[in-house]
C-alpha cells in the first residue's frame, strides 16, 4: 500500500513538474509591458497573442511622445516594447535607450514594404520594426467646398472664413504654412520661419476656433467647420463614414510619419518582446489593427488583403510623386526649437 502511495505521489510530482515545464517553455517570465501611443491596437490581437504564447500583456499608454521619452529614459521605469515616433528615433538610438533587435526572432519584418524600411531614422532597421504610418492632410465638406481641393492654399481662402480648423500643434500648423510657401517642414532658416509666421497671423481671422486638436474630428461632420487639418487615420475614417467628407494629401506634400515598435535597452523580457513584435507584424494582425485603428499599414501582404477602395486610395497609400514631397519631422536642436517656439507664441497671441 505504501509502495502504491509512493508511486502515486511520484506520478503526481512528475505531472506537476511537466505542467510547470510546459508552461514555462512558452516564456520564462510570462509577462511583457507594452508602452503604446493611445489605444492604437485592437484588443483581439492582444488576447490572441496572450493565448498563443501564454504571455500576459500589460498595456500602458501615453498621449505625447516627449512624455514617453522622459519616462523610458528613467532607469526606474521598465517596459519591454515601446512605440517610438520617427522624430524621436534617432535621439533614442544615439542615447543608447533602444536595444538592437535580433531579427532572426522577428521574421515577419520580411512582410514590410521596402518603402518603409531602411529609412534615415534607423538605417537597416537595427532597432525598429514599422508599425503604422500616416500623414497630416486636409478634410473638407464637398457639399460646401465646390472647387478642387488639392493644395494648402484652401486654408487661406476668405470664402471659408469661420469654417476653417487648424491644429494646436506648432510643427503641424507652421508646417502647413511652410509647405504652402514651398519651404521644407524642417527648415532652420529664420527668414523662412518668419514668413510662415506672418502668413499664419494673416490667416487667424479666418480660423474658428483658434486652434484645436481632437475637436476637429467632431466639428466637421456636425457642420461646424468645412475645411480641417486632420491626421490621415481620422480623415480616412470620417470619409468612410460620411459621404460628403473627403480626405486629401496636398500636392505640395505634407508631414509623413511612421511609428515603430522597439525594445528598450533595459527590457526585462526581451524574448517575449520579440515574440510580440513578430506577432503584431504578421499580415493577419496588421490587417486587423489597420482596420480597427484606421491608419495605413506598412505590411505589404496585409495591404493586399484590404478592400480595393482602401488599398488603391492615393490619399492613404500615396503615389510616388506625392510621397517624394512629404517629409518626416526632424528632431530640432534647442536653438532651432527656440525659434519655432517664439514664432508659435507670437502666432497664438496674435502679435
Amino acid at each position: 500500500m505504501k509502495k502504491l502511495i509512493k508511486l502515486l505521489s511520484l506520478s503526481i510530482c512528475i505531472a506537476i513538474v511537466s505542467i510547470v515545464v510546459i508552461g514555462c517553455s512558452k516564456d520564462s517570465t510570462g509577462v511583457i509591458n507594452f508602452f503604446n501611443y493611445g489605444e492604437n491596437i485592437d484588443s483581439k490581437t492582444v488576447k490572441e497573442f496572450e493565448k498563443e504564447y501564454g504571455i500576459k500583456v500589460n498595456v500602458d499608454t501615453f498621449d505625447d511622445m516627449e512624455t514617453m521619452y522622459q519616462k523610458v529614459s528613467s532607469e526606474g521605469v521598465k517596459y519591454d516594447v515601446i512605440l517610438v515616433s520617427d522624430t524621436l528615433m534617432p535621439r533614442m538610438i544615439e542615447k543608447n535607450i533602444l536595444k538592437e533587435l535580433n531579427k532572426d526572432k522577428i521574421p515577419n519584418i520580411s512582410q514590410m514594404d521596402e518603402d518603409y524600411l531602411n529609412l534615415e531614422i534607423d538605417p537597416g532597421n537595427k532597432y525598429s520594426v514599422p508599425y503604422m504610418f500616416g500623414t497630416v492632410g486636409l478634410i473638407y465638406n464637398k457639399d460646401v467646398v465646390k472647387e478642387n481641393v488639392d493644395s494648402w492654399d484652401i486654408l487661406w481662402n476668405e470664402k471659408y472664413k469661420g469654417s476653417i480648423f487648424m491644429f494646436d500643434t506648432y510643427r503641424d500648423t507652421i508646417g502647413a504654412a511652410l509647405k504652402k510657401l514651398g519651404y521644407s517642414l524642417n527648415t532652420t532658416n529664420p527668414k523662412e520661419i518668419e514668413v510662415a509666421k506672418n502668413l499664419l497671423l494673416e490667416q487667424r481671422k479666418l480660423v474658428n476656433p483658434i486652434y484645436g486638436v481632437d475637436n476637429g474630428t467632431t466639428m466637421i461632420p456636425a457642420g461646424e467647420t468645412d475645411i480641417n487639418m486632420i491626421w490621415s487615420g481620422e480623415g480616412l475614417n470620417l470619409q468612410d463614414e460620411y459621404p460628403n467628407l473627403v480626405y486629401v494629401v496636398p500636392k505640395e506634400g505634407a508631414n509623413f510619419w511612421i511609428d515603430s515598435l522597439c525594445i528598450p535597452h533595459n527590457a526585462k523580457n526581451v524574448e517575449g518582446a520579440q515574440k510580440f513584435i513578430n506577432f503584431v507584424s504578421d499580415k493577419e494582425s496588421a490587417l486587423r489593427i489597420a482596420d480597427e485603428i484606421g491608419y495605413t499599414t506598412p505590411n505589404k501582404e496585409a495591404r493586399l488583403l484590404q478592400p480595393e477602395e482602401v488599398r488603391d486610395n492615393p490619399n492613404a497609400y500615396m503615389p510616388k510623386e506625392i510621397m517624394e514631397r512629404c517629409e518626416i519631422y526632424t528632431d530640432f536642436p534647442m536653438d532651432v526649437k527656440k525659434m519655432y517656439d517664439e514664432a508659435w507664441i507670437n502666432i497664438k497671441s496674435n502679435k
